[in-house]
C-alpha cells in the first residue's frame, strides 16, 4: 500500500471519529445541563429549606452534615442527599423506634385498631417517600454530573483526533507518491 494513501485513509477516519466524538460531547453536555436544570427546578419548586445553623432541629451530633447547607434552599442533588440521609432518615429512625415503614406496616396489619400505630405508619410512609424522592433527585444529579465529565472527555478526544488527523494529512503531502508503507522492511529482505 502506498504511504500517501495510508496517511489519507487514517487521517480521514480520524476526522470522522473527531466529528462523532464532538457530536457525542455536545449531546452529553446537553444531557448534563438538562438534568441539572430539571432537578434544580423541581427541587426549588418544593421550597424545602435547611434549618438555620443555630436551630435546635439540627443541634444533635447526628445532624452535623446538615450544617454545611444551614439556612439554604434545597436546590441541588448533593443537598438532596444530605437532607434525605442526615435529616429525614434521622427523624424516621426516631419516629419508627428503629423500625422501617415495612415493619411497622406489617405490625399495623396485625393490629388494625391501633390508632397510634396507624399515625406512626402514616408518618413513616410520608417520610420514606420524601426521602426516596430526594435520593432519586440525587441519583439523577449524579448521572448529569457523569455526563458532564464524559462530555469533557469526548471533546478532548475529538481535539486530539483532529490534531492527529491534520498532522497525518500534512504528512501525506510530504511523502513521495511512490513511497510504499513498509518499504524499509521490503528492502531489508
Amino acid at each position: 500500500m502506498r504511504r500517501r494513501v495510508f496517511d489519507i485513509l487514517t487521517s480521514s477516519i480520524g476526522l470522522i471519529m473527531a466529528i462523532v466524538l464532538a457530536v457525542a460531547g455536545g449531546l452529553l453536555l446537553w444531557g448534563h445541563n438538562y438534568i441539572h436544570n430539571e432537578v434544580s427546578n423541581q427541587l426549588e419548586a418544593q421550597k424545602i429549606f435547611f434549618p438555620p445553623a443555630n436551630s435546635p432541629a439540627i443541634a444533635a451530633p447526628e445532624f452535623a452534615a446538615m450544617h454545611q447547607y444551614a439556612g439554604q434552599q434545597l436546590t441541588t442533588g448533593p443537598q438532596a442527599q444530605v437532607y434525605a440521609d442526615h435529616f429525614i432518615a434521622n427523624h424516621l429512625e426516631k419516629i419508627g423506634g428503629g423500625k422501617t415503614y415495612s415493619e411497622l406496616s406489617s405490625q399495623l396489619q396485625s393490629d388494625p385498631t391501633n390508632t397510634e400505630l396507624a399515625k406512626t405508619v402514616n408518618s413513616m410512609f410520608q417520610g420514606t417517600t420524601l426521602r426516596g424522592l430526594l435520593l432519586s433527585s440525587y441519583a439523577f444529579w449524579t448521572i448529569g454530573t457523569i455526563a458532564g465529565w464524559a462530555a469533557l472527555a469526548a471533546f478532548i478526544g475529538a481535539g486530539v483526533l483532529l490534531i492527529l488527523s491534520i498532522i497525518g494529512l500534512v504528512h501525506s503531502r510530504r511523502v513521495a507518491e511512490s513511497d510504499e508503507l513498509l518499504s524499509h522492511e521490503k528492502a531489508a529482505t
